[in-house]
């Protein structure tokens, strides 16, 4: 008799240890790591069991959270003042989980405009790898970035017919000259100020990706208003460098 074994995929060690936090209902700033040990290691051999290839960053994630169990293992200090300053063995774990879901939220916006960007054709893909590394994010809270990025792609962005538009149209590195221009005038102002009221919906996220883009280049900062349904965008600094490169 054969079985057919479905064992869900995932994009790396970090992925695979967010969903079994989640599954298992956990504060990502608590983790269990006896439990997440433990499903982590079973996921592995079941992937084994299956002569399926395994990247090596599990394996080396594997070692890691033995590593985080057997420290947590040890005695505790008894003296107040000792507990106070001894740093959790999780600490690191955490705040890579965190950076990675910042990663993952930001990443989720950008492949919802798939279904659109199927119906549009391009002369040449754009390099969009400064991507894979999000953590300059670290002081925006990037949920509430991702829903008012939605609201103003569904306040401004219009669904269109299938048409062909040339790259150099709306380009990051074309909308980076426009905020950088911008930003010479006033040292700060909203998104939408970039966005007129016929605005396409691959100009929006270009400009979105050029200020990501402009963020990871301490050129800039975001943050948003109350309501969520704008983008404050900031200088710096008045000394900040202007020039990312041509």
């Amino acid at each position: 008799m054969n079985y057919n074994i479905e064992l869900e995929v995932y994009n790396g060690p970090y992925d695979l240890i967010l969903d079994l936090v989640k599954k298992n209902e956990l504060d990502i700033y608590d983790i269990e790591i006896n439990l997440i040990t433990s499903q982590f290691l079973e996921y592995i051999k079941a992937v084994e069991e299956l002569n399926l290839e395994l990247t090596s960053d599990f394996i080396v994630m594997a070692s890691t959270l033995l590593e985080i169990k057997s420290k947590m293992l040890l005695p505790k200090q008894t003296q107040k003042e000792d507990e106070e300053n001894e740093e959790d063995p999780r600490d690191e774990l955490v705040q890579k989980l965190l950076e990675y879901e910042r990663f993952k939220k930001v990443t989720e916006i950008l492949m919802e405009q798939e279904k659109y960007e199927m119906k549009s054709f391009f002369k040449l893909k754009e390099d969009f790898s400064y991507l894979d590394d999000l953590s300059f994010l670290k002081e925006v809270d990037a949920n509430k970035l991702a829903i008012t990025f939605n609201n103003i792609l569904k306040r401004y962005g219009k669904d269109e017919d299938i048409r062909i538009i040339p790259m150099e149209r709306f380009s990051v590195k074309k909308c980076m000259d426009v905020i950088n221009k911008k930003l010479k005038l006033n040292l700060e102002f909203y998104f939408s100020e970039l966005l007129t009221e016929f605005a396409m919906r691959e100009e929006i996220v270009s400009y979105f990706l050029a200020l990501l883009e402009m963020c990871k280049l301490q050129i800039l900062t975001l943050s948003q208003n109350e309501d969520l349904t704008d983008i404050k965008v900031l200088l710096k600094s008045e000394e900040s460098e202007l020039n990312y490169g041509n």
